[in-house]
């Protein structure tokens, strides 16, 4: 990824549309089923001729077609914007979602808030996974790679033993609307050792969800590593062996609270 990310590395490729032909009764009944959508922007082909948003609807005849309730006063994106220019038109415009044009203004994508989001959440990741990687190098002396894969959740090796129950509510909130960031995985000779990202694992794991995306570390030779130690020190063999803490509230949170 680039070092400044763009609309196109964010965007939404799977774009749901409406016709300007299709009535605010049909739409309607789309966006109450749809999951997350409070807008569609309106196609002719593959060119956009519109936008119509709930607030659009809320008000018309339900016979009435889209074409005379949507906004036709569009801002639109490229892909190759720099998504922070997208964030700036997204905040001072008060529009959560913007449609991605390319060069012969064709609908490419959609790009929205919670993209934007989620892209910062994943830009602060790299910077765990560097420390840590000079870390290792420092401490053993080995070349190590990174990559960028999917992880089974059954494969990992946790290397702390409890997570918090109110903070699972919130990185289940994050899964959910796709901006949880990746894991940190070291795989030491096949073995998955979670180094970042216990409560993520622990929400997914409670969402039914079997794998995630992580940012993995492979040593060149098998290392003896301290968090796996202390895995074996504290009988951690699989997520199942890590306990949610129900009714203690994160040490965090109480220090903040004890200062309020």
């Amino acid at each position: 990824m680039s070092a400044k990310p763009t609309v196109g590395e964010y965007m939404t490729r799977d774009v749901e549309t409406v016709s300007a032909e299709d009535t605010v009764a049909a739409v309607s009944k789309r966006m109450v089923e749809s999951i997350g959508h409070n807008g569609f922007p309106v196609t002719d082909g593959r060119k956009v001729v519109g936008f119509v948003s709930a607030r659009d609807l809320l008000l018309a005849d339900d016979d009435a077609p889209v074409f005379t309730v949507m906004s036709t006063d569009l801002i639109v994106a490229h892909p190759g914007m720099k998504l922070t220019d997208a964030a700036r038109v997204i905040l001072r415009s008060g529009i959560q979602k913007l449609p991605v044009v390319d060069d012969a203004d064709n609908l490419v994508g959609i790009i929205s808030n919670t993209d934007v989001v989620r892209s910062q959440i994943e830009r602060a990741t790299p910077g765990k996974v560097g420390k840590l990687v000079r870390t290792l190098e420092q401490i053993h002396g080995v070349d190590l790679n990174e990559e960028r894969r999917r992880v089974s959740l059954a494969a990992l090796t946790p290397t702390q033993d409890r997570v918090y129950a109110d903070e699972l509510e919130g990185r289940q909130y994050e899964l959910e609307r796709g901006l949880a960031e990746p894991l940190v995985v070291i795989d030491n000779d096949g073995r998955l050792y979670l180094a970042d990202g216990h409560h993520r694992v622990m929400a997914a794991s409670e969402l039914g969800i079997e794998e995630m995306d992580a940012y993995v570390i492979v040593p060149e030779r098998r290392l003896d590593l301290g968090m796996a130690k202390t895995a074996e020190k504290e009988g951690l063999r699989t997520i199942g062996d890590i306990e949610i803490v129900d009714y203690a509230r994160h040490p965090l949170v109480e220090t903040t609270k004890r200062l309020q």
